[in-house]
């Protein structure tokens, strides 16, 4: 497997989608959602990307989309075409929704519950499994993991400001992930409560 997983930071990315389908256009949703100035070549756009900022373009224009783009993802049935703007992208970011190996990044899929996104690659063995697999992970995670990983976010800004050594932050970490009387706040959800615990916990020591 020569696929690594990685997170892009994509608020100030240019991307270039070549078709207007059903795949281009989830493709487009999800970039614009987290940032992007994303432009499609083809027929039409769905409304739904066209009202989030999406811009439909020419496929005449192909060379000078590839050029204005960081990142290329090829989702149209025209086999040429897609050959062509994949050859001339060879510097680029390019996701290949046809062959995606013949590409050089994959686009996964993936899902958020509360602050927490979770994506899901079978290295293109089962697109089905990739869904049953969200399926049961959604199922997994609970509300009070979602509290859990807020208050942890809290210790360590706390941590982050009182103490300098990374071990003895992470032992702190797993210290307030233990403890019953913050998992009973949690049940209770006293989030306000569990905090100021946490804040007197830190700060007493």
């Amino acid at each position: 497997m020569n696929w690594t997983s990685v997170y892009l930071k994509t608020n100030s990315l240019n991307v270039f989608i070549l078709g207007t389908g059903e795949v281009a256009t989830r493709r487009a949703d999800k970039f614009l959602s987290h940032g992007a100035s994303v432009k499609l070549a083809g027929d039409s756009l769905d409304s739904s990307i066209e009202e989030k900022g999406a811009i439909l373009v020419s496929t005449e224009d192909v060379d000078e989309l590839v050029n204005w783009a960081d990142l290329v993802i090829i989702a149209s049935g025209d086999r040429e075409l897609s050959n062509y703007v994949a050859s001339i992208a060879d510097n680029k970011l390019l996701n290949r929704a046809d062959f995606p190996n013949e590409g050089n990044l994959i686009v996964p899929t993936s899902f958020n519950i509360g602050n927490v996104e979770i994506s899901i690659f079978t290295n293109g063995k089962s697109p089905l499994m990739a869904r049953q697999l969200r399926k049961r992970i959604q199922e997994i995670i609970t509300d009070e993991d979602l509290i859990k990983m807020e208050l942890q976010d809290y210790a360590r800004s706390i941590l982050k400001e009182k103490v300098d050594d990374q071990k003895e932050r992470r032992t702190y970490l797993y210290t307030i992930f233990e403890d019953k009387n913050i998992h009973n706040l949690i049940e209770k959800n006293k989030i306000d409560e569990a905090k100021a615990y946490i804040y007197n916990l830190i700060n007493e020591n």
